[in-house]
Formats: C-alpha cells, structure tokens, sequence
C-alpha cells in the first residue's frame, strides 16, 4: 500500500439557506520527485576504478527522493562521488551548509505539487505573483458552473456574530443573484441574442458562465495545481507564512510548510513555527533566501 501524502482536509459548511462554505485552506500534496541513481552505474564507472566513483550508488543510508536530488545535484558540482565525500548520513549537515552559504540553486530540481481548495479568489490573487520556480492550473469561472459553486469565509468574520452573520448573508445572495442572472442569460441566448451566441454548445455555457461571474465577489472558493520547487517554495513559505503576511494566506503557507517538512525534513527542517498572541501561528528560519 503506497504511503499516504500528508495534507489538510477542512469540512465543507451550509449556510441556513443551503450555501456550502469552508472557513479553512485546503491542502493535499499531489506529487514529488523520484529518484534513479542506478542511472549512473555506467557514468561512474567510466574513471579510474582507483577513484571508488561506483560506490557511489552503495550508500546504506537512504534519503528521501527530493533530499538524494538535490545532494546528487551539489555533489555534481565538484564530482564529489569518491568515498571522501559527504554521505548520507551527515545530509544534515551537507544541506545545512549548503544553505547558510546560499548556494540555493540545487534546491531547485526537486518539485512538489499541492492540490489547493477552500482558498479565495482574492488569496490566489496575491499567490500568482510569486512566478520564478512555479506552475499554476487554476479553475476557471468560464467552464465551470455553478452547481460547483462555494465560498470561503475570512477569518475575521468566524467569530460566530455579526460578521459571521453578514458572510452567511452575502454568499447566500451571491449564489441566488447568480443562478437567476445564469437563467436569465439562458434565455436571452434561447432568444438568439448576439453576444450570447456561439457554434458549439460547450461555448454558448462558457457565454453564459462569462457573463454571470461578474457578480461573483471574491469571497468565491476557487481550487488550484501548484508546482513547485524546493527554492520557490522556501521563498514562498519566508514571504507568506511571516507573521507580517495577511492572514488569509498565511493561514495557507503554514499548511504547505507543514507538509513538505513532513514530506522533506532535511530540506525544510531549519523552520521554526511560532503561536502569535491572535492565535494564529507563523514560521520563519535563519536561513532565509537561501
């Protein structure tokens, strides 16, 4: 049975009406590295056997993939496969040093791909501007109908009163508006209405999806494939997870650290995670952009 990848799972809410909700990010890691050393038995052997380069591959101390990745690509640097070099025993130290010196850029072979939900469309607004080591698929408003449609409560307004009471009213409004302004739409393109037609039937929905999204606030759920690697990542969790982020995101990037220092300790084991005075939690490293 293949190990479970570690992630977040929220529940999902109804509002009085029937609106479904979720007031935390989900978080599932969909993907990370393999690894095939034994791809090098015919480089390695290819020196001066008084050079040990073979034995390279005979290490008994096993790493997971994205570590053995990236302590292949810094070794790579200086052809540091003879028995003098660091093992995988002392990984530890190998990428500790590595990152206090800064030579970040062999962190950035090994990726790992989040599937994301119960975020909002204003949280990834801010998450797409991180660019450099990053891969975004993300739902699209035109496709997708509104029998998928949820939202996503901030949490400021959790607190069970007013606010709370005034969310539960603007999503229930929204998916109303919606679904009447999709209808209506509906039959203005039934009607032949110009702007609203289209040749195949996939694209006269997309007509009317287009159009009623607009009054979709941004409290809308949205759901996302990010990849990315090791380097981004780390610079994502130091700018996002600090206790200056806004809280709706940072609420994300804790969930994201915590399951790649789960997946990857000695990659991302120099973190520390701190409770603020609010409740909610930050985390931050010495060795910051690495």
């Amino acid at each position: 049975m293949a190990e479970q990848a570690p992630g977040f799972h929220p529940p999902a809410f109804k509002s009085p009406a029937g609106t479904p909700y979720l007031t935390q990010p989900g978080v599932a890691l969909i993907a990370r590295p393999q690894v095939q050393l034994e791809s090098l038995q015919n480089f390695l052997a290819g020196f001066d056997p008084a050079l040990e380069f073979s034995n390279y591959l005979n290490d008994p101390t096993p790493l997971s993939p994205g570590a053995q990745l990236c302590k292949l690509a810094g070794q790579t640097c200086y052809a540091s496969f003879s028995p003098k070099r660091t093992m995988n025993a002392n990984a530890e130290r190998y990428f500790n040093n590595i990152m206090s010196s800064g030579h970040g850029s062999v962190l950035e072979h090994a990726n790992y791909s989040f599937f994301l939900y119960g975020i909002s469309r204003s949280l990834t607004h801010e998450m797409i501007r991180h660019r450099a080591g990053f891969g975004y698929s993300q739902l699209s408003q035109r496709y997708v109908s509104g029998r998928v449609l949820r939202f996503v409560e901030r949490p400021e307004f959790q607190d069970g009163g007013e606010l709370h009471q005034k969310f539960l009213e603007r999503i229930d409004w929204a998916s109303a508006e919606y679904h009447r302004l999709a209808e209506k739409l509906l039959q203005e393109q039934a009607t032949g209405a110009t702007i609203l037609s289209a040749e195949a039937k996939t694209d006269l929905r997309k007509k009317v999806n287009q159009a009623a999204r607009a009054l979709l606030p941004n409290e809308t759920e949205t759901t996302m494939v990010v990849t990315g690697n090791v380097r981004a990542w780390r610079h994502f969790i130091e700018m996002r997870a600090s206790n200056y982020s806004e809280v709706e995101i940072r609420a994300l990037a804790v969930r994201i650290f915590l399951c790649l220092r789960l997946a990857e300790p000695l990659l991302f084991g120099d973190y520390k995670i701190e409770e603020l005075a609010d409740g909610t939690c930050s985390v931050s490293t010495p060795m910051a952009k690495v």
